[in-house]
């Protein structure tokens, strides 16, 4: 075809037609991303107590004599993010080799025990939990909020059967994903140290 100065007023037309029509054009409203609200502190203190009914939910099947596996693993998916990219997660009472869980069958293996792979996990979550709460550092100032992720510091306290108190130190980092819920990315937790007399 002879490119002459006909053939180049068309390809201008086109090109004119192609940018101005909103069907055609990439940037069209379907696009769009979608608007959100900002993330609240009580966003992710809501975020915060779903993980303690959680890990008690777990513990209330075991010890009614339930089908406590797939609760964890149903645990996993909803609060924390193993189902979309990896998570950092380190228990309180694991050592070694197998201190850090990066998937959730690691993960699934210390909150419920029975893994051949992690032989030390006995299951923190079948431990005779009756309740749990949580306090962010400085009364909420432990929580920080940055778009779509927020990260909080503080305890949380588990009450066994017998009304015997553990506190752990925890740090949970949460994302919130394309659905809008705040999944854990980052779980970091430890026995506090003893108070010097």
């Amino acid at each position: 075809m002879q490119f002459n100065r006909s053939t180049a007023n068309a390809v201008c037309a086109i090109a004119v037609a192609f940018s101005f029509t909103p069907s055609l054009s990439i940037t069209s409203a379907a696009a769009a991303p979608v608007e959100r609200p900002p993330l609240k502190v009580e966003d992710v203190n809501a975020a915060q107590q779903a993980w303690c009914d959680a890990l008690l939910s777990i513990a209330k099947a075991h010890a009614a004599g339930g089908d406590y596996k797939p609760i964890a693993v149903a645990v996993l998916s909803n609060i924390y993010n193993y189902d979309y990219s990896i998570v950092l997660f380190n228990p309180t009472l694991t050592f070694g080799e197998q201190t850090f869980r990066l998937d959730k069958e690691g993960a699934a293996a210390y909150f419920i025990g029975g893994n051949p792979k992690y032989p030390n996990d006995d299951g923190f979550a079948l431990k005779p939990w009756v309740g749990c709460r949580y306090t962010n550092a400085g009364n909420n100032t432990g929580v920080l909020i940055d778009g779509d992720f927020a990260a909080t510091m503080g305890n949380v306290y588990l009450t066994d059967a017998n009304g015997g108190e553990t506190v752990v130190d925890k740090l949970f980092v949460f994302r919130r994903g394309d659905d809008g819920k705040l999944r854990i990315i980052v779980h970091k937790s430890s026995i506090p140290n003893p108070v010097p007399k």
